[in-house]
């Protein structure tokens, strides 16, 4: 039996041209690196990095029951929720166990886009569709009619600025009024947009959904408005080392069918009351363990899958490690026995048979500057 294709972004031929190296990401052809992962992480970090990731699904929910919709169907509540917010959320199994971690849109009064992760596109539309039962909703998979492109870092404002100055883009209201969490309309060279202050790598930034067709010409002229500024296009490789100093949790990683919200430090996502699916059984045991970050000593960077012990006994597993680029020590994630989690308690991470100090410390790690 011959392998399925990838998937190909829209903006394939501008990272073909641009010299970047793919990667199979969740069945799409991907760009991993341009340059050097070094480089695309501090050019996050100090100025801003373009990331194409239009490979994350994207889910329309539609109807004038939308908000008991997700309600039911989310464990987060969106009663309140005003327009033009997101809100990040989760979608569980009837066991509480966490199917995907998502960003939920309100575009209109009865219109909400919901983000999932790449590799759970189709089991996110399968069980938000699932839960239709009941109420006068639709549920649409709009993937591939959908392209994302992202722009992180501090000059990611100045940035977007530029093309509304040379009224390229222009936006429903003004960009510095954009809070962090919200999303607004806006037309780029014509074409509708929405636009999105949110991110994942800890840093200020924009995402902005369009057509596909429409993906080049923002790719393109975020670069050109961001070359004098330092901007850079940016692969999932330095997307990863970000969004690990910032202590955000990947699917698959920290979150998975066996983890319940609060283990991984997500209970205040869930909603205290409401006939949600999963709410039954959204609590963990006393006994389960919880993630913490552990910032180790040395080089020596703990991956994935590295026990965690003390003394002489595993008390844990690592989920995503690495050498931090911009803090210059490693740092990890982990889940550790509940007694073992408090704040300066010391572990240790066996890498490759060396049993290296560690520090179990709050996330997240890194936070960007203030400013003023």
């Amino acid at each position: 039996m011959s392998p399925t294709p990838l998937r190909s972004s829209p903006l394939e031929p501008a990272h073909e041209a641009a010299g970047a190296t793919f990667t199979d990401f969740a069945g799409y052809r991907m760009p991993v690196r341009y340059s050097s992962d070094l480089a695309e992480h501090h050019a996050v970090r100090q100025s801003a990095g373009v990331f194409d990731l239009s490979h994350m699904a994207e889910i329309g929910v539609t109807g004038p029951d939308a908000v008991v919709f997700l309600d039911h169907a989310l464990a987060g509540s969106f009663g309140a929720m005003p327009l033009g917010r997101a809100k990040y959320s989760l979608l569980l199994a009837e066991d509480g166990g966490i199917l995907d971690d998502l960003v939920v849109y309100r575009t209109d009064d009865d219109v909400f886009l919901v983000v999932a992760n790449a590799s759970n596109r189709e089991v996110a539309v399968a069980a938000l569709s699932a839960r239709t039962d009941g109420f006068d909703v639709a549920v649409s998979d709009d993937s591939d009619s959908t392209a994302l492109v992202a722009i992180q870092g501090p000059a990611a404002a100045g940035t977007l600025d530029a093309l509304v100055v040379a009224d390229r883009l222009q936006p429903e209201s003004p960009l510095d009024d954009l809070g962090y969490y919200r999303a607004l309309h806006a037309v780029f060279d014509g074409s509708e947009v929405l636009v999105a202050r949110t991110g994942y790598t800890g840093e200020d930034g924009f995402e902005l959904y369009s057509a596909p067709e429409v993906a080049p010409a923002i790719w393109d002229a975020l670069l050109e408005a961001g070359a004098d500024r330092g901007v850079v296009p940016a692969g999932l490789a330095a997307r990863d080392t970000l969004r690990l100093e910032a202590g955000m949790p990947l699917y698959g990683h920290e979150l998975g069918t066996d983890v319940r919200p609060a283990q991984a430090g997500l209970g205040r996502v869930v909603a205290k009351t409401g006939d949600f699916v999963g709410a039954a059984g959204v609590a963990p045991s006393d006994d389960a363990r919880v993630l913490v970050g552990l910032v180790t000593e040395g080089r020596r960077a703990p991956r994935a899958g590295y026990d965690v012990v003390h003394d002489g006994a595993v008390v844990g597993t690592v989920t995503s490690g690495a050498l931090s680029p911009t803090l210059g020590h490693p740092v990890a994630m982990a889940f550790v026995d509940p007694a073992l989690a408090t704040e300066g308690q010391v572990l240790h991470i066996d890498v490759r048979g060396t049993a290296i100090p560690s520090t179990v410390t709050a996330f997240p790690f890194y936070r960007r500057p203030q400013k003023g």
